[in-house]
């Protein structure tokens, strides 16, 4: 495993990281969660991310479960506040940025979690409802009781990643990452969120370098998913697949098998080691179900690809490949889901 610096911070973490989104809690069973955590551990990976809402609560707990006995300050452990947790029906104020969701969320988390610390805490999405002043405020307080070491965001734009910058500098609190979806597929984020928070200082933490099992290749144009896979899920894995199930893009996936076989790698292996060519990104996030596919994954730490295999990339990618910078920011809720 190799490791960098979280942005300008002084953390460091695994550049592979393992996530708990879609499997633990829900999808995977507990005892092949955890068997999927101590393969992480096993491969030198010590950064875990996770979210409140995942498998509501559930993953947090499957995760704090399975690192318990584990020395604390060995981890990095992530987790991220926003979206309703909880019991049925939800209350008005168990969504988004404000201070009282804020405060009670990081104490669930911690909770779940079983620990007295997350070492970066994130806002899920960006809350048009709630003044950013709160949320900083709220944020750095979080930081100053030490329950969370560094503050981060996910999915905001770059005049909110600089608006969020600016109040947490004045606060005396370190922002330090960014976790949008990023992968050869998309790309979304390269023209203005990379530059800013190159600017500014800040990481980025990319979740779905695999395009939701699409550039695995194990989707091929004209022919029906395979049986068992993320497309044929209705758990929620396939309505996240679905913008790929095209047959001009799987086909242009298809054009990256011998470029990884070139280079002795899976198309998996491909797919991240290709995310963390980009000198802005700290880590990418990797899930897994099974505790094969962590060790597989983990091989793509320290890969470098050539010159040459990355203009092969985008020859085979480059007119299917999602660049819009406008699309940034898109997944910030318009109207509050409770």
């Amino acid at each position: 495993m190799e490791f960098r610096y979280l942005g300008r911070s002084g953390l460091q973490i695994s550049e592979i990281t393992y996530g708990n989104w879609l499997t633990h809690g829900s999808q995977v069973e507990n005892d092949v969660a955890t068997q999927c955590v101590r393969a992480a551990l096993d491969n030198g990976i010590t950064s875990f991310d996770t979210a409140d809402v995942y498998a509501n609560g559930r993953a947090e707990e499957v995760l704090g479960a399975a690192l318990k006995g584990e020395r604390r300050e060995s981890l990095e452990i992530f987790t991220k506040v926003y979206w309703p947790v909880g019991p049925d029906p939800k209350g008005k104020n168990d969504t988004g940025l404000s201070r009282k969701h804020i405060m009670e969320g990081i104490e669930g988390s911690l909770r779940r979690l079983g620990t007295d610390y997350v070492d970066l805490y994130q806002a899920h999405r960006y809350d048009l409802f709630t003044p950013l002043e709160e949320t900083m405020q709220a944020f750095a307080d979080v930081v100053r009781a030490g329950k969370a070491l560094y503050i981060g965001v996910s999915e905001w734009t770059p005049d909110q990643i600089r608006r969020g910058h600016a109040l947490a500098t004045e606060l005396g609190v370190s922002l330090v990452s960014s976790q949008p979806q990023y992968s050869m597929l998309w790309r979304i984020i390269e023209d203005e969120v990379v530059p800013t928070c190159e600017e500014l200082g800040l990481g980025q933490i990319v979740f779905s370098p695999v395009a939701q099992g699409t550039l695995t290749g194990k989707y091929r144009p004209g022919e029906q998913p395979p049986q068992g896979s993320r497309a044929t899920d209705d758990k929620g894995g396939a309505n996240m697949i679905s913008r790929w199930m095209k047959d001009d893009v799987l086909a242009g996936v298809q054009q990256l098998r011998p470029i990884a076989d070139d280079l002795g790698l899976t198309m998996a292996q491909l797919a991240v080691a290709w995310v963390l060519q980009n000198p802005n990104v700290s880590a990418a996030i990797v899930g897994a179900s099974s505790p094969e596919q962590v060790a597989e994954n983990a091989k793509a730490a320290g890969v470098r690809i050539p010159p040459e295999a990355m203009t092969r990339i985008e020859e085979a990618l480059g007119e299917v490949a999602t660049r819009d910078a406008a699309l940034v920011g898109r997944a910030n809720p318009r109207r509050r889901p409770v």
